[in-house]
């Protein structure tokens, strides 16, 4: 561990944020423990994962392998509590105690200190304590860590896989190249940072399969990984007991959101197109991400979130197209796994196309001529059923409690919007991409989103999105824009 990370990881450990700096020390010692009300006694161990690592002819390093587990899972299935103490969470009136209005524009209550308004949870003078403090927390933060890995390892990955001549056509220089390493080393503080708050069993860095063959794609996947990775962390941060916790994976997943933003630049596509960005409950970002876990070590912690069964979009956009309303209507254009890059070896290719309006090559940013989605567009759908084995050593598996499909959601900004589904055959059918506004002109559908198909049109709020949960019958990425 360099002497980076473990600074990183005492920081945890700091008796309160607003203290006096104390004076530089020569060396910084690996934490004994992981707060002030723990015992345990660990600290973040080097990859485990079974393969070296290996140094590239460019100085960049990977594992040694990417690619499907081939033996035979020992456990099947999320992880489970003692007992389950009912089949849904039910629905309840809004909280009785959640009346505060102001009228006044001015502080309604004594103060408990000068320029300090009443209220606030953690700001009565409690030290700190940098711990998940629930099953909730746990699973949550182990969820994080899970993505924080895979990151780190995808990363480092394709700058290690692909060529300086495989780069510099794609239009991604040196420096660029230097950024993504600089975000793959942002990796490793964030997953220091994770397996502090967890303690000793933390989730340890797995074997990946990835599915792109060129830079663009690899490009295009890292987008799409950031946009789970972010969406699926501001799904269920203020759900967490421990605020501690909150604030610094908040100060975390701020980074991974400039990532995206880079990623999307990377791949030739507008930086920004949304006014908020969307929150998902963990389970949206786990069916997600278990699909690129081949394996992990013996004893790795496991997580209790539900895999949905995969929703294929048929004719998702390809953003390697001048022309994306040309994207095959098969499915052909994107693999197989939920957030699958386009396919970069494409007739009618944008990447080199110093045309306005219709080029994708690496900017700051594009305009679209002709837009990847737009309010009409009939969308193709076609989905698995349920009994899937996916994720580490596939050893978990697909599920839904809902019924007969009816509805497809569509989440994005502030708001979840369902169109009809119209099923054609077994397990395939159609709906025409809905109209719908945040506020004044603002359309709700754009950038990188998660789709479903639902039993119920059920209305739920960033807040309560899990709500959903019950009623989806399988999970997709649309590429909106």
């Amino acid at each position: 561990m360099s002497n980076s990370f473990v600074v990183a990881a005492a920081l945890l450990l700091a008796p309160a944020l607003g203290a006096p700096a104390p004076a530089p020390a020569p060396q910084v010692t690996a934490p004994a423990s992981f707060g002030p009300d723990s015992q345990i006694s660990a600290q973040v161990q080097p990859s485990t994962t079974g393969y070296r690592v290996e140094v590239y002819e460019h100085g960049y390093t990977s594992a040694t392998y990417h690619g499907p587990y081939t033996g035979t899972p020992t456990t099947i299935g999320a992880a489970n509590g003692p007992t389950t103490l009912g089949a849904s969470i039910p629905t309840l009136p809004p909280n009785p105690t959640a009346t505060y209005y102001n009228t006044k524009g001015t502080p309604l209550n004594p103060m408990p200190a000068p320029f300090v308004p009443a209220g606030g949870l953690g700001t009565n003078g409690t030290l700190p304590r940098y711990m998940v403090e629930s099953d909730f927390d746990f699973e949550s933060i182990a969820l994080g860590l899970y993505q924080e890995w895979i990151e780190l390892d995808l990363f480092h990955d394709g700058l290690a896989r692909f060529t300086d001549a495989e780069f510099e056509a794609a239009g991604l220089g040196p420096e660029a190249r230097s950024l993504i390493e600089f975000m793959a080393d942002q990796e490793t503080g964030h997953s220091t940072l994770l397996t502090n708050m967890l303690g000793e069993r933390a989730p340890k860095e797995c074997v990946y399969n990835y599915p792109y063959t060129t830079v663009r794609e690899w490009v295009d996947f890292m987008q799409r990984v950031t946009r789970f990775g972010e969406s699926g962390t501001w799904g269920f941060i203020n759900h967490l007991d421990s605020r501690e916790v909150a604030q610094l994976l908040s100060q975390s997943i701020a980074t991974e959101a400039r990532q995206q933003m880079i990623f999307r630049q990377m791949s030739g596509l507008t930086p920004m197109n949304v006014w908020f960005e969307n929150g998902w409950p963990q389970s949206w970002a786990w069916t997600m991400l278990a699909q690129y876990i081949s394996y992990c070590p013996e004893n790795t912690t496991r997580l209790a979130w539900q895999n949905f069964p995969t929703l294929h979009i048929l004719n998702n956009a390809n953003i390697n197209r001048y022309s994306p309303n040309d994207t095959a209507q098969d499915g052909s254009e994107q693999g197989p796994r939920i957030t699958d890059p386009s396919r970069s070896n494409i007739t009618g290719s944008c990447e080199n196309l110093n045309v306005t309006g219709y080029g994708c090559g690496p900017a700051i940013a594009h305009n679209k001529s002709e837009p990847l989605s737009f309010v009409g567009k009939k969308v193709l759908f076609q989905w698995e059923a349920p009994g899937q084995a996916v994720g580490p050593n596939n050893s978990y598996v697909t599920s839904t409690t809902a019924g007969a499909p009816k509805f497809v959601g569509w989440s994005q900004q502030l708001n979840l919007t369902y169109s009809p589904l119209t099923v054609t055959s077994n397990n395939t059918g159609y709906t025409f991409q809905p109209e719908g506004f945040v506020y004044g002109s603002e359309g709700i559908i754009n950038g990188t989103m998660a789709i479903m198909l639902t039993d119920l049109d059920l209305f739920v709020t960033p807040f309560n999105a899990s709500m959903l949960n019950p009623h989806i019958v399988a999970l997709g990425l649309y590429q909106a824009g």
